[in-house]
């Protein structure tokens, strides 16, 4: 997707998010929140801080912290 797209595209952010949950799923935490780095500062640039989409990746990241 990132070849076809911008590397700093709001659907790579999703996709990022979306690999993320799944890398959480799996126990892969550390490559998680790596994912939820990446994609929140996407979707802060493009969406804005205060955007649905940047919230709910934020609040993902958080949740993750807050479990390890």
């Amino acid at each position: 997707m990132k070849q076809s797209l911008s590397e700093a595209h709001p659907a790579v952010a999703r996709s990022l998010n979306n690999l993320a949950l799944l890398y959480e799923s799996q126990g892969r935490y550390k490559e998680a929140e790596l994912l939820y780095l990446e994609a929140s500062a996407m979707m802060k640039q493009f969406l804005g801080e205060a955007h649905p989409e940047t919230i709910t990746v934020r609040q993902n990241l958080e949740r993750l912290v807050a479990e390890l």
